[in-house]
């Protein structure tokens, strides 16, 4: 749970104020967190928007839920200067904050960089937005699949799978955001141990998905033809499979290990050869009638492959269910829901989520106490101004 004991947890020193919401911000907050931060969430009176998206248990949202596991939650109407106020006093007690709204909603608030400096000079602020702070396109609103538009991976989806252009299955540009940013506050935060100083890092979500391309040179340079042919997958009898050969190479190999006969004349036209191999190697994948049968086969030859799995799935991989990556969490209606960790390994330092997501305002009570002193009186005036809310439904009369 959150309140566990911190020992071995490598960033337990730690406090973030997590102003971010949907998945950049969220996700770097969620990661600090797994590392033994005490991670913030400060969320608005209307609520972080994925509180509407994935199955609800106990009053929390599936995607919510995974990328705010383990945090506290306060929220505040910053809106009103006794709440711009209780920003401010959190600030000057936090190591790291994070926010991911466009450049200019955090000055409007009157929480830019240079305010937030002025009451604590050591503090890290983290900024994620779609196109970065003071360029040509600041002003524009962007989620991920506008970055991905952008920075022209659906161009190169489409082009190469010869379909129609679509966003991709997963967001991309939020979750390498969230990583560079992650870094950069590491950074930020040892550069800190020698200057005593803290700063604030600027990520723009197209830069970060640009700089982690690794077929981007293929574009910049028009050499696609130089590389290698994309890998396939090929229907066997125990299922499908992706084969990291090209056709050219698994025809081959194929060839010497197994004497697959060529079907093609050296006057067949290429076309048709080619079709008249595929339709052979399909034969002998469909020929494999259990996945110990594939990966023997796999292996006489010495080629990577993958079983073609649904996500729902996952929880049986078996390198995945030894690394008991896919964990129950509490669900805080009585049962477990699954919660996907994160990837370290660390032979000396313990991490994981420590607990399921708050509920809006959950916490209130208990982080104004720990991080400012502060009474349960005060943040019983402070709700009953409107500066302070929580979730009734969920929380009912309990206090927080």
């Amino acid at each position: 749970m959150a309140n566990e004991p911190l020992a071995g947890y490598p960033l337990a020193h730690l406090r973030v104020l997590d102003f971010s919401r949907v998945l950049a911000g969220p996700f770097a907050g969620r990661l600090l967190c797994d590392l033994g931060a005490d991670v913030v969430k400060v969320e608005p009176p209307d609520g972080d928007v994925t509180r509407l998206w994935g199955r609800v248990v106990g009053n929390l949202p599936g995607y919510y839920h995974q990328q705010n596991a383990g945090k506290r939650d306060i929220c505040i109407d910053l809106r009103t200067d006794d709440g711009r106020q209780l920003a401010l006093d959190l600030a000057a007690q936090a190591d790291i904050l994070i926010e991911n709204f466009r450049p200019d909603v955090m000055p409007r608030l009157g929480l830019g960089y240079e305010t937030l400096r002025a009451v604590n000079p050591r503090l890290v602020m983290l900024s994620i937005s779609g196109f970065g702070q003071g360029g040509p396109e600041s002003h524009r609103p962007a989620y991920a699949p506008i970055i991905h538009a952008e920075a022209g991976l659906l161009a190169r989806q489409a082009r190469r799978s010869r379909m129609p252009y679509r966003d991709l299955p997963l967001s991309v540009a939020d979750t390498n955001a969230s990583l560079h940013g992650l870094v950069g506050l590491l950074a930020a935060i040892i550069a800190r141990q020698r200057s005593g100083a803290g700063q604030h890092i600027d990520i723009a979500m197209i830069d970060a998905t640009v700089a982690t391309d690794d077929q981007l040179n293929y574009d910049l340079e028009d050499s696609e033809a130089t590389g290698p042919l994309t890998s396939e997958t090929w229907e066997s009898g125990a299922g499908w499979i992706l084969v990291s050969a090209d056709f050219r190479y698994l025809w081959r190999l194929l060839a010497n290990e197994f004497g697959l006969t060529d079907p093609a004349r050296k006057t067949t036209p290429l076309p048709e050869k080619i079709r008249l191999r595929r339709e052979r190697m399909q034969a002998f994948f469909a020929g494999l009638e259990t996945w110990e049968a594939v990966e023997a086969t796999m292996a006489r030859m010495n080629l990577a492959w993958g079983r073609v799995r649904e996500g729902a799935e996952l929880a049986e991989q078996p390198t995945l269910a030894a690394h008991d990556m896919i964990r129950p969490m509490d669900d805080r209606a009585g049962g477990q829901r699954p919660v996907v960790q994160a990837p370290w390994r660390f032979s000396e330092a313990r991490h994981g989520v420590r607990g399921p997501a708050p509920h809006r305002g959950e916490h209130n009570k208990a982080v104004l106490a720990d991080w400012l002193g502060r009474s349960p009186e005060e943040a019983d005036r402070l709700t009953a101004a409107g500066v302070l809310l929580r979730d009734e439904t969920a929380l009912g009369e309990s206090s927080a």
